[in-house]
């Protein structure tokens, strides 16, 4: 079993930046990618972002430029920056393990409104 619990939400101003963190615990030898979706109000949840424990990345292409995602073990980040309000929305963490099997963060709120 892996716990993931997110933490760094919050309301800011347009243009402006802010950090979400990540972290998973329990059985964290297995698990393969980290990674960021999000999903805003009446819309699917979306990919964002995710690393590989190589540390490769990978982005969703419209968000190429603003997000960058890192990885310290079993620790991930999304350094958000320049931040529009379509980039509203509820964000989740994800540990995808060795095996195929995912584990969800609940996720955290980012509001980006003036």
């Amino acid at each position: 079993q892996v716990r993931v619990v997110e933490s760094g939400g919050g309301l800011v101003q347009p243009g402006g930046s802010l950090r979400l963190s990540c972290a998973a615990s329990g059985i964290i030898s297995s698990i393969n990618t980290m990674g960021w979706y999000r999903q805003a109000p009446g819309k699917e949840r979306e990919f964002v972002a995710d690393i590989t424990s190589s540390g490769y990345t990978n982005y969703a292409e419209s968000l190429k430029g603003r997000f960058t995602i890192s990885r310290e073990n079993a620790k991930v980040y999304l350094q958000m920056n320049t931040l529009k309000p379509e980039d509203t929305a509820v964000y989740y963490c994800n540990a995808l393990m060795y095996g195929s099997k995912h584990y969800w963060g609940q996720g955290t709120q980012v509001t980006v409104s003036s």
